[in-house]
């Protein structure tokens, strides 16, 4: 909750981070080759770019769609979009441009920013789709139109009124029907979460943030991001996770926060140890499931804690483990400060005693008000005291320690990236030669879960797994891909004809073992 409430004028997320007075000389920035930027250069550039932004058509409210590679730039981007009252949009760089599509006549943005080899194509969707957004281009090295066009624009801007219930952000998250849903984020959202995580972790200007996580990710963006320049911490800025980097820079950070994935490679290299972490304050995990067996390693080779929290695309952080007391491995830890949580019963909506397992269901300023142009689906996902239905299952115990022990929706948490089956089935089932697939998410070493199909051919067409990974190289990102096809000659299904992907699960629970 904003000092004066939700829709408290000017409630303007850039403002809240305070870019000007004592700590803009500090460096809020660092990149590998050593540049530099303080938090009164990131409040000049930013300005810069939102002139442009703003000449390109982009007020409040306007969305800008945003996919580029992570660099100090894209950052300050997301800066001047938020100061000129726009909404970023910011996109997977792995989307395809048919992802892209359907995304770009959902959000009807004013601006697209894409990479350079990108803007002919994002053109040539335009036209097709007979839209007139404006294109700039940016690149991971700050080349690009966009900042040509900044260079001569004034350092200062005026920074747009807004309120707490003003949109800041959509973050598409996969849909299971197929179609990406819009989570509409305010600035009341993002600045109580902030304020939240700041306060819980004790974070400080005294912070160096090591930050090797994506910036098209609420994870990247807006828990690690947000809570840095509002802290006033410095972030050592990497493009991306890259084990010698990240032992490399560890001795001079005193955060990190990472995803499963991160912690398991870490602990695959001998040179990983407690001396390098000595200087470190803080490890966090989230974005998917940390295993207990990750979580005990760690400890032991370090000395640290892990310390996992639970959050989502919707509702940004909603739990942590503690930072003094109790992590225990296989929690999510307790609610945060000013957010309720409770476990219901999901088809009768009855809130359940402790330890008994039920949808997960959380109410704050932290939560958002619903799905970009989706008012059915908005209406559906709430209760009527304002409860979101988070979709997860999972119990509270004696002490207020949440655990999460799987999903209403068959929701797959591959390396920090969610992947919803659907997505994937329907276009693997659109293969020449497939008469229909399954989708499901197996235990897996690296990535906690492992995309995996089941698919069932129809005899016309020869297949082997090369031909219908080949098929989706261009339909799905990356991430979304299968890691493994395995073909069989029927799925098992109940008696009304559902395919029991719990079957599918055990069968293949063991699958990424070898």
């Amino acid at each position: 909750m904003l000092p004066n409430g939700r829709h408290t004028l000017n409630a303007n997320l850039y403002i809240a981070f305070g870019f000007d007075g004592a700590k803009s000389s500090t460096v809020a920035l660092e990149t590998d080759d050593g540049t530099t930027l303080t938090y009164g250069e990131m409040d000049r550039l930013s300005a810069r770019l939102a002139h442009v932004v703003r000449s390109r058509g982009v007020g409040p409210g306007e969305r800008v769609l945003m996919q580029v590679p992570k660099s100090p730039e894209m950052l300050l981007l997301y800066l001047a979009v938020v100061r000129v009252g726009g909404v970023i949009v910011p996109l997977n760089t792995g989307y395809t441009l048919a992802e892209l599509d359907y995304l770009v006549r959902d959000a009807e943005p004013a601006l697209i920013v894409c990479a350079p080899a990108q803007a002919d194509s994002v053109g040539a969707l335009l036209r097709e789709q007979k839209m007139s957004a404006a294109v700039e281009t940016l690149d991971g090295q700050g080349g690009g139109t966009l900042l040509q066009a900044a260079r001569d624009a004034p350092s200062s801007i005026t920074n747009e009124d807004r309120r707490g219930d003003d949109l800041a952000a959509i973050l598409y998250t996969s849909g299971t029907t197929g179609r990406s849903k819009g989570a509409m984020l305010t600035h009341a959202n993002l600045v109580s979460n902030a304020r939240t995580l700041v306060d819980y972790w004790r974070i400080t200007n005294t912070d160096v943030l090591l930050h090797a996580l994506p910036l098209y990710h609420t994870h990247g963006l807006f828990v690690a991001c947000n809570t840095a320049l509002l802290a006033g911490a410095r972030m050592l800025f990497k493009n991306s996770f890259d084990c010698s980097e990240i032992i490399r820079a560890l001795p001079r950070a005193t955060i990190m926060m990472g995803v499963p994935t991160f912690y398991t490679r870490l602990l695959q290299e001998p040179r990983f140890d407690a001396a390098l972490c000595a200087h470190m304050r803080l490890f966090t995990s989230g974005s998917a499931p940390l295993l207990a067996a990750t979580h005990d390693a760690f400890k032991c080779r370090t000395g640290h804690l892990i310390l996992e929290r639970y959050g989502m695309t919707e509702t940004n952080m909603i739990t942590s483990n503690p930072y003094d007391g109790d992590r225990i491995a296989g929690t999510v830890g307790m609610p945060l400060p000013g957010i309720e949580v409770r476990i219901a019963d999901p088809d009768t909506a009855v809130v359940l005693a402790r330890n008994e397992i039920g949808v997960i269901e959380v109410k704050g300023p932290n939560v958002f008000p619903g799905y970009w142009r989706m008012p059915e689906k908005t209406r559906a996902e709430f209760r009527s005291d304002g409860f979101f239905i988070t979709g997860d299952l999972g119990s509270i115990d004696e002490r207020g320690y949440v655990r999460i022990v799987g999903r209403t929706k068959d929701l797959i948490i591959s390396g920090g990236f969610n992947v919803y089956p659907k997505e994937v089935e329907l276009e693997i089932d659109a293969v020449p030669g497939v008469l229909e697939s399954a989708v499901i998410g197996c235990p897996h070493p690296d990535f906690g879960e492992g995309v995996t199909a089941v698919v069932v051919c129809d005899g016309s067409t020869p297949l082997d797994p090369g031909a219908i990974l080949r098929a989706l190289e261009t339909r799905l990102a990356r991430f979304k891909q299968p890691k493994r096809i395995i073909f069989a000659d029927s799925l098992p299904r109940n008696a009304m004809g559902k395919i029991q992907k719990n079957v599918l699960r055990a069968e293949h629970a063991h699958i990424y073992d070898t």
